[in-house]
């Protein structure tokens, strides 16, 4: 029963973030920055579909 409170404490810490590359949102960096640059790219079509651009 001594071990109960170590072995709970081993499991936590492995739950830690590292050297992951999560970001909030369990996204990735790049998963972040390609959902950025779609957004970005349907602002511009739809920008140009309204007869508008975005300079």
């Amino acid at each position: 029963m001594r071990l109960a409170p170590l072995l709970l404490l081993v499991a936590l810490a492995g739950c830690g973030s590292g050297a992951s590359d999560d970001s909030q949102g369990g996204l990735s960096r790049s998963e972040a920055r390609q959902l950025d640059a779609a957004a970005a790219a349907i602002d511009v079509n739809a920008s140009q579909s309204n007869g508008t651009e975005q300079q």
